[in-house]
């Protein structure tokens, strides 16, 4: 079973970050949920995604506000996708997070969703899966139909 690291910044983005957590849990991922921080954990988040690919990860979601650095953090320090999730909140409503999370240095990628955007963060790390796991594939085809069809 593949697994996705999901990583918020504080206990308070929880609710923001469930819909990543839900949707990867609807396709068969397991969700690995931490709060960790850039800034007041930094080590912790290090030792994660340094360590991640040996302990069977596959991705990484993060969401953060505000500074928004727990996604750049965590590239920095490993190789798997990194799907950075800026969230509202603070003085700008979330477009500082976004601004963050997007102005990467070259050669450290973030993948970078709408801002609150954590299920379309879980579908992208779905989509990176599915290009080994046939049976995501076919998941998805079936989730864009059933979509398809709400409208």
């Amino acid at each position: 079973m593949a697994k996705v690291a999901v990583l918020m910044g504080s206990p308070n983005d929880r609710q923001k970050m469930q819909p990543a957590v839900d949707t990867l849990e609807r396709f068969g991922v397991e969700a690995d949920v931490r709060v960790l921080s850039a800034h007041r954990t930094p080590a912790a988040v290090a030792e994660l995604a340094s360590s991640a690919r040996e302990q069977g990860y596959s991705a990484f979601i993060c969401g953060a506000g505000m500074a928004a650095h727990l996604a750049g953090a965590v590239a920095a320090n490993t190789t798997l996708p990194v799907i950075g999730v800026p969230l509202s909140g603070g003085a700008l409503n979330g477009v500082d997070a976004l601004y963050a999370t997007v102005q990467m240095p070259r050669g450290m990628p973030v993948a970078t969703v709408a801002i609150d955007g954590a299920l379309n963060a879980a579908l992208l790390a779905v989509q990176i899966l599915a290009l080994q796991d046939d049976g995501l594939a076919e998941a998805l085809s079936a989730d864009r139909a059933e979509r398809a069809a709400a409208i």
